[in-house]
C-alpha cells in the first residue's frame, strides 16, 4: 500500500508583516510585563509606621548625627579672658590635637623643636595672619591678640616650651566711662 499523502508542515508566519508583528511583540510584551511588576512591587501600601518615617522630623532625627557640624565649644567666658585652654579646646584642638592638614600636635616635642626656637612674637605674629594650611587667627575672627597669644602659650609649653603667658590687657578708657 501507499502512503497517504500527508499534508506538508506549514509554518505558522507566513508573511513579512507577520514575522514583524511577532519580533515587536516578543520584545514590547515582556518590557511591559516588567514595567507591571515593578510598579505592583513600589506601589504597596504604606503602614502608618512608614508613614511617620518619611515625615520631616524623622528624617532630621536620622541625618542630625551627620549633618551636625560643630566647629568649636561654645566658652561662656567674656571676650578677652578666656584662657589659653579654653581657646584650644574650642577652636586649635580640631587640627592640633589630630596633626590635621599638617598642624604640630600639642605635646610632640620634635614637631614644636622647629618652631619654638623662631620665638613667641614671631609664632603669634604667625598665628594671627595664618600660615601654611591655618586660616588667620586659627580661623575664629572673634579671638583677641591677647587670646591668641595665651593659646599658643598653652600648646608651646605643652610642648617643651617656656613661654610667658600674656598680661591681661589694660582696660579700656570706653569701658570706664561706660560705668
Amino acid at each position: 500500500m501507499a502512503a497517504p499523502d500527508l499534508p506538508a508542515h506549514q509554518p505558522p508566519i507566513k508573511t513579512p508583516r507577520q514575522l514583524v508583528i511577532v519580533l515587536v511583540l516578543a520584545f514590547v510584551v515582556p518590557v511591559i510585563v516588567i514595567l507591571l511588576l515593578v510598579t505592583l512591587v513600589t506601589s504597596g501600601i504604606r503602614t502608618d509606621r512608614e508613614e511617620a518615617a518619611l515625615s520631616d522630623d524623622a528624617v532630621a532625627a536620622r541625618i542630625k548625627p551627620v549633618a551636625d557640624v560643630v566647629i568649636g565649644e561654645t566658652v561662656t567666658a567674656e571676650k578677652g579672658q578666656r584662657t589659653g585652654e579654653q581657646i584650644v579646646k574650642a577652636v586649635c584642638a580640631a587640627c592640633h590635637e589630630t596633626g590635621a592638614a599638617g598642624a604640630p600636635k600639642i605635646g610632640d616635642k620634635a614637631a614644636w623643636a622647629k618652631l619654638i626656637p623662631q620665638g613667641q612674637k614671631r609664632l603669634l605674629a604667625d598665628t594671627i595672619k595664618g600660615v601654611r594650611a591655618m586660616p588667620p587667627r586659627g580661623g575664629d575672627a572673634s579671638l583677641t591678640d591677647v587670646e591668641l597669644e595665651r593659646a599658643l602659650v598653652f600648646m608651646a609649653n605643652r610642648s617643651g616650651g617656656n613661654f610667658k603667658e600674656p598680661l591681661a590687657p589694660k582696660p579700656s578708657a570706653d569701658k570706664d566711662a561706660a560705668k
